[in-house]
């Protein structure tokens, strides 16, 4: 990769969101591609006009893309084997109902659903100090690649028939579990780094549009449409549930779990002949031992990070042995705004976490007239396919132009309460059930459990589509907190802590599931209800201030960036490896 691509890559990381976006803007004048310069001259906007012009999207690049369908395999993957597991895990090989192999109860398969989250967005935080402090994303994705690809063996070869009936299903089940989990942690925290760094920017930048109207060329706005693609793709590779769930029903749940197993090593293909148009950031060794020895400089001190700047320590006499530069502190300080506006997110996640297991065992209550009790999860992935583009095209707009500036701390409460609403539409389905026959508040009680109670499952779709517009504004918008905010040599460990919360919420909802019991499915669903939408009242009081500077801590990032983009334009060579390395 040129050396210039590779300094416009550097000054383009540390960008945060602008909270609107144009996909629907006019066709460019020019080339849609920033000008491959790395001069700060002619097109660079004043102050007026950053405040006054429209603000629009650059080009995603052909690496972006290749990068979202790598996670979209992925995902593919995790969904395809993940939406069966409810059924697999809870009912018997002999049911007379529904599909089933170990026969668990709903309680702990619930618990095994939520511990299964939970080891798979743990060990992200391995997989990124890989890549952050060893061998680099690529390279960490490739070998967790192959870790995954393993686990999805181990699981296919121990859910066939045979497997099933020699007492072997629980052992690989368990095995499978903790390979896979490893697998995706490797890929998971560095897949969203890296789409990102495809974007190679030299800062905001006029352009003329076809219509004569003058646009500033936001790499904050080409950021967010970029985790838009990625987050869509991500769903659309989820709705790989429907053909599994259709195959544990009409074939077995060995068959389910091939499908995922096959379509992975398309993602593996994609990852090996696009090597050469990925643009990756060379590993920076002790930087991660760096970040926590600042932390702890400042913990020390109050809370006071200046004590850890370079400066701070020769004007003192300098106390502290510091090994970093002097940006890096404020990269840091950036980092740990993201930090504390995860707090909530492991509320959230409980929430989220409904979806693949009790709202499963919910439709197995009810009439499903023929369709999968496990098929209707992917109404949530439709609900995002569908709505992003909507948002993007024109909820952002409309709202920009009546004056509403819909800053990230606004997406991520609005999130919350979506979610809440999710979990009090589900305590409203469950008290239907509940009063219907013929079981009541027993479902599959009574009769042998061949008959469910008589209402239709399709009360539940609203449950879904309410949890993923939610995802819309939080968990894209976290993605976006967690790259933006990060040090340019940190991406994905600081991605990987905002992976961490799914884990703990994981943890949460393996403490709560022994509430996954009939009668009291009421009181769970309206008490996870409740505590997400205080979780999000007070996330609001809490971190709102930031949404007052954000604009600063986007024009800071760039200010740091721009001076190593000036370094690098002074001379240094950069080697080109794995498309560009910076």
């Amino acid at each position: 990769m040129e050396k210039e691509a590779t300094a416009a890559h550097l000054q383009g990381e540390n960008l945060a969101p602008v909270h609107s976006s144009d996909a629907a803007d006019e066709p460019l004048a020019k080339s849609e591609h920033a000008p491959k310069s790395m001069e700060f001259d002619d097109d660079q906007p004043t102050e007026e006009e950053m405040k006054t012009l429209r603000r629009v999207s650059d080009t995603i690049p052909l690496g972006g893309y290749l990068v979202a369908f790598i996670e979209l395999t992925e995902r593919f993957a995790y969904y395809g084997l993940s939406a069966p597991f409810q059924n697999y895990m809870e009912n018997d090989k002999d049911d007379p109902l529904l599909p089933g192999a170990l026969g668990l109860g709903q309680s702990a398969a619930t618990a095994l659903q939520y511990f299964w989250q939970f080891w798979c967005y743990v060990t992200p935080v391995f997989g990124a100090i890989v890549a952050d402090q060893y061998i680099g994303k690529y390279n960490t994705i490739m070998v967790f690649a192959g870790i995954y690809a393993f686990g999805l063996l181990v699981l296919v070869t121990t859910a066939i028939p045979q497997a099933v009936e020699g007492g072997h299903a629980f052992g690989g089940l368990i095995a499978s579990i903790l390979i896979i989990g490893l697998g995706t942690g490797g890929i998971k925290a560095n897949v969203a780094p890296l789409i990102a760094e495809q974007y190679r920017s030299r800062g905001p930048f006029i352009r003329t549009l076809k219509s004569g109207a003058r646009v500033i060329v936001d790499p904050n706005v080409t950021i967010q449409r970029l985790y838009m693609v990625y987050y869509w793709c991500i769903n659309l590779g989820s709705l790989s549930g429907i053909a599994t769930v259709y195959l544990e029903l009409e074939i077995g749940f060995w068959a389910a779990y091939l499908l995922p197993f096959c379509v992975f090593f398309v993602g593996i293909f994609t990852l090996i002949v696009g090597r050469k148009y990925y643009v990756t950031a060379r590993p920076q060794g002790s930087v991660i031992l760096c970040a926590f020895k600042v932390w702890w400089i400042a913990l020390k001190n109050k809370g006071n990070m200046e004590v850890a700047k370079p400066s701070y320590q020769v004007a003192n006499g300098a106390k502290y042995k510091t090994p970093w530069p002097e940006e890096f502190v404020d990269e840091l300080r950036r980092s740990l705004v993201a930090c504390r506006v995860f707090i909530f997110y492991p509320i959230y996640w409980v929430c989220y976490g409904q979806m693949i297991s009790n709202f499963v065992s919910q439709a197995g209550t009810m009439e499903t007239h023929g369709i999968p009790n496990d098929v209707l999860f992917n109404v949530g992935a439709l609900t995002i396919i569908i709505f992003i583009p909507i948002m993007e095209r024109l909820i952002y707009p409309g709202l920009r132009i009546i004056g509403i500036k819909f800053k990230p701390i606004t997406r991520i409460t609005w999130g919350f309460f979506f979610a809440s609403g999710a979990m009090a539409y589900a305590a409203g389905c469950q008290k239907m059930i509940y009063d219907a026959g013929p079981c009541y508040d027993n479902p599959r009680g009574c009769l042998d459990g061949a008959v469910p109670n008589r209402v239709h499952v399709a009360i539940q779709a609203p449950s879904y589509a309410l949890i993923g517009i939610s995802e819309i504004f939080a968990s894209i918008t976290g993605l976006e907190y967690a790259y933006t905010k990060a040090p340019t040599s940190m991406k994905s460990f600081i991605m990987s802590l905002f992976l961490l919360t799914n884990a703990v919420g994981s943890a949460l909802g393996i403490a709560v599931s022994p509430t996954s019991v009939h009668p009291k499915l009421v009181w769970s669903f309206s008490g996870l209800s409740i505590a997400t939408a205080v979780a999000g009242i007070a996330f609001w009081v809490l971190f709102r201030r930031y949404n007052d500077t954000e604009e600063e801590m986007n024009a800071a990032g760039r200010e740091n960036q721009q001076e190593v983009l000036r370094s690098v334009a002074g001379g240094k060579k950069e080697e080109g490896v794995q498309g560009g390395v910076v």
